[in-house]
Parts: C-alpha cells; structure tokens; sequence
C-alpha cells in the first residue's frame, strides 16, 4: 500500500459538481492498493501517518502529528500511484489491485485511521471521476509505501 500524505491549508473533492468533502488544516491522503495489501499493511500505514511529526510547533519545527493539532483528514483512492513508466510512453496499471480486491482494503484503511484519530475522516469515492483541490502547506508531501517497512 501506497500513501502520498500532503499537509494542507485546505483541500476538497468534487464528484459531479457536489462537495463531497472539505477541510481546513489537516492531511490530503492519496491512497493506492495493490494485490499483495494486507490488514498488517493497513495498521502499520495509519500509525505512521497518525502519529508523523510533519505539522509546526511554537517554534515553527515540524514537531506535531495530526493527533497534536487537531486536524482534519481527506482520503482519496488513486490506482495511479502504482503506475508503471519502464516502458513506453503510457503508464501500466498492473500492478493496481483490481477493485474486488481494493475496494474492502481501502473502506478498512478509513475505518482504521477513523478508529485511531477518534474523529470523522473525509474522503472520495473509489473509482469515481473526482476533482481534488488543496492548498498543500509548507510545502509538505511524503510518500510512505508499507512495503518499504522492513
């Protein structure tokens, strides 16, 4: 599993020209699944993101998680981070999990960072064409990828 976590200002998605979520400060996640995404992935991805040191403190050093501050997520599906670009000009998508399989991984990853924040998480509609806008702070953007744990 595949997580590209960007601190924003302010973000939103669109589906069909209706809000379907919007926060202030907080973390856009991009999430893409592959095949081989377990339950081990899903806990050890949302107890990184929910406890990395990426917001300011007092004195302006990123020392604060988003359990520190507060703040809000927004959880987007996106298969194209699995993209393949080693040959040709078109990406492949093969090694995105098909949605059977990532679909009920993807619902567990929001239930479990709901669990572990204890709030509310926002997020897109999988497969869904979707426009996502945010205002990225700092900037910050980090790429976790779960099978780069060990």
């Amino acid at each position: 599993m595949k997580v590209v976590i960007q601190r924003v200002s302010e973000a939103s998605v669109v589906i069909d020209k209706q809000s379907v979520a919007s926060i202030k400060n907080g973390l856009l996640i991009l999430v893409g699944i592959v095949n081989e995404d377990a339950i081990e992935d899903i806990d050890w991805l949302c107890n990184k993101i929910i406890n990395l040191r990426i917001f300011p403190d007092e004195n302006m050093v990123m020392n604060r998680s988003i359990l520190d501050v507060g703040g809000d997520i927004i959880v987007v599906s996106q298969f194209t981070l699995h993209a393949s670009t080693k040959k040709g000009n078109r990406p492949s998508y093969i090694k995105a999990a098909k949605p059977d399989i990532a679909i009920p991984l993807y619902e567990k990853f929001k239930e479990k960072l709901q669990l572990d924040l204890n709030t509310p998480i926002q997020s897109g509609e999988f497969g869904a064409d979707m426009k996502v806008q945010l205002i990225n702070d700092g900037p910050v953007t980090i790429i976790i990828d779960s099978k780069d744990r060990v």
